[in-house]
């Protein structure tokens, strides 16, 4: 308390050179200079947290959807198929992690309707256990999952994809498997035909227009499998899929083949990680550019103020008190700046799903056409470490812009400064 109370002369006088001065011209530029740098600092740091939050959030909107359609991990055997998944499935589950599992069987096939012809993944699944594992169930628009019955040859198909075959619920489309069939003619392709009972929308267009779901027991024999292809397990928090993999690998008997979400779309991930890193470094330019202009604002009331740096040096002031006064001074302005960031990054991150709408409906513009990006709402994921992380560079940022200024006050010598007084 005692600190606030009589506080350091470099403070008071450090303080006193930030407040705006009416004396003369001079002292108000410096004074404006100064608000344009604490102004360039909440600029930069505002907008680095709401790119950041915003990036996070598309991020975190694509990861959902994609999970909603794959699984956090996925057990493979070694010898193509998993007669007895249950087993596995048993030993999965005594990791406590493990909430669900549910077997499929996966495979490239083609599918044709008159002249289309289309290339797809087919994944059988038993819908009774596929409910543990993904939310594909709630995400079928028409018809539904439990529609897949064995025997009946059903077959629902991603929206994208049946637009493109000109398919609705109800009509007919044909499968043609690549493992052939030797005939006294020679190989032929197997074919059979399916009945669409169903159709999903998971978000995600490369799942929407490639992705088809049949029953595990038709699959099996579509694609002459004697058991399912693997196991796909659900965990109780997704970040922990890497971890959790790990300690089926050491934990698990057979020889099994197991990876994450994380692996599976290791491209897309690195791709987004490293887009983040270098939107950081592109918006941490403007708090560095704000900073050099702080460096301007402190060499500027270097200059202006000698004469008052020669009479404390005089009354007794060491270089080191004149050095803090500057670093006071230019220390609040990165200070304020910061803080000023902060909260309107903080303000704009948690109501961008308020702003945006509102510019939108203003000046008459859609940022988001759900025809092309399939979401019309900007997302936003705010997170308090980025926060906390940008705010830190801002004001050491602003700390080293003051260090050279400082220093050179701190060389100023009281009789050449007062020389022509």
């Amino acid at each position: 308390m005692g600190l606030f109370k009589n506080p350091p002369f470099e403070w008071m006088i450090g303080l006193r050179y930030t407040r705006a001065g009416r004396r003369s011209a001079r002292n108000s530029f410096i004074s404006f200079i100064s608000m344009i740098s604490m102004a360039g600092i909440a600029l930069g740091v505002a907008a680095l947290i709401v790119v950041l939050s915003v990036m996070n959030g598309f991020q975190k909107e694509v990861r959902d959807r994609m999970l909603s359609v794959l699984s956090h991990i996925e057990v493979f055997d070694a010898s193509g198929s998993m007669p007895d998944w249950r087993a596995t499935a048993a030993e999965a589950f005594k990791n406590k992690n493990v909430r669900g599992a549910a077997p499929y069987v996966e495979a490239q096939a083609m599918v044709t309707r008159d002249d289309t012809v289309r290339g797809i993944m087919v994944r059988g699944i038993l819908p009774e256990e596929e409910l543990k594992v993904s939310s594909v169930a709630a995400q079928v628009r028409r018809g539904s999952l439990s529609d897949l019955r064995p025997g009946e040859f059903n077959i629902v198909l991603g929206g994208e994809l049946a637009r493109a075959l000109h398919l609705r619920v109800g009509d007919k489309l044909t499968m043609i498997a690549p493992q052939g069939q030797v005939t006294p003619a020679g190989v032929l392709p197997r074919l059979k035909q399916f009945n669409v009972v169903g159709m999903f929308e998971a978000g995600h267009y490369e799942y929407d227009s490639s992705l088809a779901f049949i029953h595990l027991q038709d699959g099996e024999k579509m694609f002459r499998q004697e058991g399912p292809s693997g196991l796909r397990l659900k965990i109780a928090d997704m970040q922990q899929a890497p971890e959790v993999t790990a300690e089926l690998s050491r934990t698990m008997t057979g020889n099994l083949y197991l990876r994450d979400w994380s692996q599976q779309n290791r491209n897309w991930f690195a791709a987004v990680q490293t887009e983040k890193r270098m939107m950081f470094i592109i918006l941490t330019l403007i708090i560095a550019v704000a900073a050099f202009n702080l460096v301007s604002t402190l060499v500027m009331t270097v200059t202006d103020k000698q004469a008052d740096i020669a009479i404390l040096r005089t009354l007794g002031a060491s270089p080191m008190s004149i050095m803090k006064i500057f670093m006071v001074q230019g220390a609040l302005v990165g200070l304020i700046g910061t803080a000023i960031g902060v909260g309107s990054g903080v303000l704009i991150s948690l109501n961008i799903d308020v702003i945006v709408p509102f510019i939108e409906s203003l000046f008459g513009v859609q940022f988001l056409p759900r025809d092309i990006y399939l979401i019309s709402a900007l997302p936003s994921d705010l997170r308090w470490p980025d926060v906390w992380r940008i705010g830190g560079l801002a004001v050491v940022l602003a700390f080293l812009a003051t260090l050279y200024p400082s220093w050179w006050a701190a060389r100023v010598r009281p009789a050449d400064a007062l020389r022509y007084e």
